[in-house]
């Protein structure tokens, strides 16, 4: 398992040391000295590296969260009440007056909680909560008024920027989240992956059924088609597909597979394809149980119950009680390939390492391209993948001499532009 940290340079010290009871677990550290660099750098971790899980605080959070996936288990770091407690104690104990006093970033009720508890006047403290659209000189002037209203011998601030510019002013104490808080934060976010991870290798089932269209429909070979177009999709290569009775196919694989080729059970492009292709209607069905028989029970459930909409759908049924659907056949057009890839295209699989599923749909995108180049995030699209895995499989590639640079793009006004690729699949597949 693998967990990235975003923390400022001057909390590591407090981060290694709460992270040394987390066994089985690597930690891939993002670093920043000012909050503009995390952006950056959470974007070049996510790039080169596989990540299990985040563990950040809102600051960073809301520099980056546009570049998380939305797959991603994340952790934001809240200061909890004893935090701002300690920070109260070591006021009193450096000879300090616990009030009046400023503090920001920390949630209302946290702090009128603390103040109750220490049988403090709430009416002497003073509490700006975390907005992600404050900015440090807002902050800043919330303490300096602050201050100048109280007389207050010191501040609390979760900011490193604000202490900064206070430094000189004010004395400032940190109330940011101490050992205790950052492991219970870290085991959680551990343990919340483990889940995730283990719902992932859960055993499904999808059943999948050729609607009754009158006596000129011939059953036999629209279920023949229908399985001949679920073998030939890439989505469902490393599943195990055969004949469900007269009209229906079952698929038996991971649940993560499923909710790869559904985009987490919201459409089912398949639906679409049969109909578009086979001229024929499918109504689908998918279960997570405990055994196979369970999964195919459930799965033939959310099959009859998908039958009952007017137009082509998908349900999923889990042995819990969960129902989720319908899901339409809307969403990106799967690429549909053929498993008879030809020896050549085996072998270049091979050798760059990626299924011959894989490289087939990324020559097919290539024909479609023209010679046209591609940014990581337009193939990460077309394949149904994430932003990073797109650009690991560009460094892939990059590696075989199966891509070359061509260029970059401005595709947004702000932000760093975006390098474009040509593929090279097809000069390598017939001249080896």
């Amino acid at each position: 398992m693998v967990i990235g940290l975003v923390i400022h340079t001057s909390h590591r010290a407090v981060f290694e040391h709460a992270a040394r009871t987390l066994a089985g677990v690597t930690l891939k550290w993002v670093v920043y000295e000012h909050e503009d660099e995390v952006r950056i750098r959470v974007d070049r971790l996510l790039a080169r590296q596989r990540v299990d899980g985040l563990l950040l605080g809102p600051v960073p959070y809301a520099k980056c969260r546009h570049l998380l996936p939305a797959d991603l288990p994340v952790a934001v770091l809240r200061s909890a009440g004893l935090d701002l407690s300690l920070a109260l104690f070591r006021a009193v104990a450096r000879g300090w007056s616990a009030t009046p006093v400023s503090v920001d970033t920390f949630d209302a009720q946290t702090v009128d909680e603390v103040v109750r508890a220490a049988e403090l006047d709430p009416s002497r403290v003073s509490c700006l909560p975390y907005d992600p659209e404050q900015s440090v000189a807002e902050i800043v002037a919330f303490h300096r008024e602050a201050l100048a209203r109280t007389g207050a011998d010191y501040v609390i601030s979760l900011r490193t920027a604000v202490a900064a510019q206070l430094a000189g002013e004010t004395r400032v104490l940190g109330g940011l989240p101490g050992p205790a808080t950052l492991r219970a934060q870290l085991h959680e976010l551990a343990l919340r992956v483990q889940s995730k991870q283990a719902n992932a290798l859960r055993l499904a089932a999808g059943v999948f059924l050729v609607g009754k269209a009158g006596p000129q429909l011939d059953l036999d070979r629209a279920r023949v088609g229908l399985m001949n177009l679920l073998l030939n999709t890439p989505e469902f290569a490393d599943a195990w597909i055969e004949n469900r009775g007269r009209r229906g196919v079952a698929v038996f694989a991971h649940q993560a597979l499923f909710e790869a080729a559904t985009g987490s059970w919201v459409s089912l492009p398949a639906l679409a394809q049969a109909h578009e292709t086979l001229g024929i209607r499918v109504a689908a069905g998918f279960g997570v149980g405990a055994s196979a028989r369970s999964c195919v029970h459930l799965a033939e459930r959310a099959a009859n119950r998908a039958e009952q909409e007017e137009s082509p759908s998908a349900y999923l049924i889990e042995d819990g009680g969960v129902i989720i659907g319908p899901m339409s056949p809307a969403g990106a057009a799967l690429t549909f390939t053929y498993r008879e890839h030809g020896a050549e295209l085996e072998r270049l699989a091979g050798e760059v390492g990626l299924s011959a599923a894989t490289l087939s749909r990324l020559a097919a995108i290539e024909r479609g391209q023209m010679g046209r180049a591609i940014s990581p995030s337009d193939l990460a699209q077309q394949l149904g993948i994430t932003d990073p895995s797109g650009r690991r499989l560009i460094r892939k590639l990059g590696d075989s001499g199966l891509v070359e640079v061509e260029g970059s793009t401005q595709v947004h006004r702000k932000g760093r532009p975006a390098r474009l690729y040509r593929l090279r699949i097809g000069a390598a597949i017939e001249h080896p």
